[in-house]
């Protein structure tokens, strides 16, 4: 998979506002998709299951089994490449012209 396919299935993952809030709730701490399912009381388990795939596809949650039990934890890097490609470099340009801005305004 190239990193331009990776990019796009981040991007993907993160379009719907279940998935970021599933990943909101993993922050802290990894849960069960049990656990999770309990976060959602309007969506039916499989609708949480579909939307943890779309997530670990994307390699957004990483998850360990550990009996019957399925374990998911936030994987933050693509998130981070995400930040340090687009984010990071468009921001620094922002606030480049913001001060050039501020300091023509001030002159």
């Amino acid at each position: 998979m190239s990193i331009s396919d990776a990019h796009d299935r981040v991007f993907k993952a993160l379009s719907a506002a279940v998935r970021r809030q599933i990943l909101d709730d993993l922050r802290d701490q990894p849960l069960t998709t049990g656990t999770l399912c309990t976060h959602f009381p309007d969506l039916d388990r499989c609708t949480v299951m579909q939307h943890l795939k779309v997530l670990e596809e994307a390699d957004l949650v990483i998850v360990v089994r550990r009996g019957r039990e399925r374990w998911n934890h936030l994987n933050p890097l693509p998130i981070h490449e995400i930040h340090e490609r687009w984010i990071g470099p468009h921001a620094a340009r922002a606030v480049a012209m913001l001060g050039r801005l501020k300091a023509d305004l001030e002159r």
